[in-house]
């Protein structure tokens, strides 16, 4: 698969942007477990052109990470103009577009997902910002508004004609939020159009190998992008690499191995390293407050804990540690179950 001229191999898994999620110590993380490209946290164009401090640190990007796509949103086409030329600077590998961010404060002032209300004024954005740049310019959005407004086919013709060189879409509505299933069919009525001649990126639910090896197979999709699934687990991208080339899960390589080895991949105590170096990361990039905060989400969402016989409490108090040692002598406490 390329993108323009970024060769991506064969069926490549890339990390989804996600808002307080994909900075640059997740993004290296998942980098190191075999992800082809990743994406940061999305850019808000009118603060980038307001030299919005936190935002342009969203900007920073390093050369172990590459591949890697700067995502802005907007609504204005001279502001979103701008933005991308500011972008350009940071030396990304793509500019990526998001039409598909469903949240209130995104959405419901016209931008992200909320332009699949005005398709003139989506069109409009996409070619301007196309012209303006010299990199590959993608766009990412979802199936439509709502089930009345499922247009992703017709759109999908339209974005290519824009000028975009790759289209990333999340099988579902605006309306739905993240609730419900994805819906992988109009997908792959997207790449089985004979009209498209630009890779198609499918998007939503992706939580195993096996559901992977599944899409690329039902749909023809040219990648597949992880969001969600990754949370608490960034070596989904090897377990999946490993299960599309050999049909068979990565656990398997290490069977025969003691599980509670530290040193043995994919057993309980080297997942829970991870997350810990996880928790490290975040507190180097914020500060001990707010890096705690920042990676809740992922010791909230890991399958790591999963099955543990009577662990809300655990789970409650992992949640509610406020230092790296308090949270640290919780993790390391699971240990024992």
């Amino acid at each position: 698969m390329k993108i323009g001229t970024l060769d991506l191999g064969s069926e490549p898994l890339f990390l989804a942007p996600m808002e307080d999620v994909t900075d640059v110590a997740f993004r290296m993380m998942c980098k190191r477990f075999g992800a082809d490209m990743v994406y940061t946290e999305f850019v808000s164009s009118d603060a980038l052109i307001r030299h919005v401090n936190k935002t342009t640190q969203k900007l920073h990007i390093l050369d172990e990470e590459r591949p890697v796509v700067i995502q802005i949103y907007g609504k204005d086409p001279g502001a979103m103009v701008e933005a991308a030329a500011i972008c350009e600077e940071a030396n990304p590998d793509v500019i990526d577009i998001n039409f598909g961010c469903p949240v209130k404060k995104v959405a419901g002032k016209g931008a992200g997902a909320g332009l699949l209300r005005d398709i003139p004024l989506m069109l409009e954005i996409t070619r301007r910002v196309v012209d303006a740049v010299n990199l590959p310019v993608t766009v990412k959005t979802r199936l439509g508004w709502d089930d009345q407004s499922r247009i992703i086919v017709d759109l999908a013709e339209s974005l290519q004609d824009c000028g975009i060189a790759a289209l990333a879409i999340h099988g579902r509505t605006r309306a739905q939020m993240y609730k419900g299933e994805a819906d992988w069919s109009l997908i792959g009525e997207v790449k089985r159009n004979p009209r498209m001649n630009i890779p198609v990126i499918g998007n939503g639910d992706v939580i195993s190998p096996e559901v992977c090896r599944q899409r690329f197979d039902e749909t023809g999709v040219d990648a597949v992008m992880i969001g969600r699934g990754s949370f608490g687990r960034p070596w989904i991208f090897e377990e999946i690499r490993h299960y599309l080339q050999t049909g068979t899960p990565i656990e398997s390589l290490f069977t025969n191995k003691n599980p509670d080895d530290i040193t043995t991949p994919y057993s309980f105590n080297w997942k829970v390293d991870i997350l810990k170096q996880q928790v490290l990361d975040s507190v180097r990039r914020l500060d001990e407050r707010r890096g705690i905060v920042h990676i809740r989400r992922h010791l909230a969402a890991t399958p790591v804990f999963k099955g543990i016989p009577n662990f809300r409490e655990t789970r409650i108090a992992m949640l509610r540690a406020e230092t790296v040692e308090e949270l640290f002598q919780i993790i390391d406490s699971i240990r024992l179950f």
